[in-house]
């Protein structure tokens, strides 16, 4: 079975139209078509349900769609590996959920940087889950991630805690301090949070008699950078990590609003393979920051 196969799966599930994903890798739709029946005949099952309208996974696709991003960016690394030689590489691929991503590790990665500058770093952006995944699964180096898990494979260093903070405009009207109760009355802005992060907030809410489900959850963004938008327009309040709105708040364009007795404060977590023939820039870029820690977050 060619890896082919599973690109132009991956490609067609995700944009659930072979036409447009035909245009864009620059092949005739009928040659794509054709080779999505060939990896069709290839696992034995109908992966798409076929309309004028588009495609649409069927159940045996939604299995094949749940492997094929992992045996992808297996393949991906493998190459990589092959290229430059896994234990001598001097590159350290590190995954981190999305407020560590953008806000904290940065500036860590800068000073690790001047200390190792042979080394290069790739930082990309997913989900806890997924980082853990990806790090058994020798797909990344290192993860930043939300919890500790209970893989036994896996070896988890505390980085610190990440606050989450109720937040919106500087000049959206509303009271310094409000009730668990009061959040009822605001237009909430929500994000898809880690699952780690929507349970503790779903906790929270209940030891006050608040059920999820009794927010005025007017939307929900799949990004920190979205929710700040619509902040800026004053569209209601969000629950934020701290440090992703620390410089709105120097320039008072946000304002925290204090929740009673309510308090969200996840852990970080560093992870990465336990007995794993880790690359020497991995190991000095793990050992450093354990130096220097959340001291080094932006």
């Amino acid at each position: 079975m060619h890896i082919e196969y599973f690109n132009y799966f991956y490609q067609v599930a995700k944009v659930k139209s072979i036409s447009k994903v035909a245009k864009q890798i620059h092949i005739s739709q009928s040659a794509l078509s054709q080779q999505i029946q060939k990896f069709e005949n290839s696992v034995g099952y109908q992966l798409f349900k076929r309309s004028n309208k588009g495609v649409e996974l069927t159940e045996m696709g939604e299995i094949v769609l749940q492997y094929s991003e992992n045996i992808l960016n297996t393949y991906k690394k493998m190459m990589t590996d092959l290229e430059k030689g896994s234990n001598i590489s001097n590159t350290v691929a590190i995954q981190a959920c999305h407020s560590i991503s953008h806000y904290a590790l940065p500036c860590s990665i800068y000073k690790i940087k001047e200390k190792f500058p042979y080394h290069q770093y790739e930082l990309s952006t997913s989900s806890s889950d997924k980082i853990r995944s990806s790090v058994e699964n020798n797909i990344c180096d290192i993860g930043f991630v939300y919890g500790k898990g209970n893989e036994e494979n896996l070896e988890y260093y505390e980085v610190g805690r990440n606050k989450f903070v109720l937040t919106s405009s500087f000049y959206y009207e509303t009271p310094k301090e409000i009730s668990v109760e009061d959040l009822k009355n605001y237009p909430i802005i929500s994000m898809s949070y880690d699952n780690q992060i929507t349970t503790a907030f779903e906790e929270n809410l209940n030891e006050h008699d608040v059920d999820y489900d009794d927010l005025n959850i007017i939307f929900t963004l799949d990004s920190i950078e979205a929710i700040k938008s619509s902040l800026n327009r004053k569209h209601g309040l969000a629950l934020l990590p701290y440090i992703s709105i620390k410089e709105e708040l120097y320039k008072k364009t946000y304002k925290v609003i204090q929740v009673k007795d309510f308090e969200i404060s996840i852990k970080v977590y560093m992870v990465t393979r336990k007995e794993s023939k880790n690359s020497k820039a991995v190991v000095e870029f793990a050992n450093l920051f354990k130096k220097i820690g959340k001291d080094s977050f932006c």
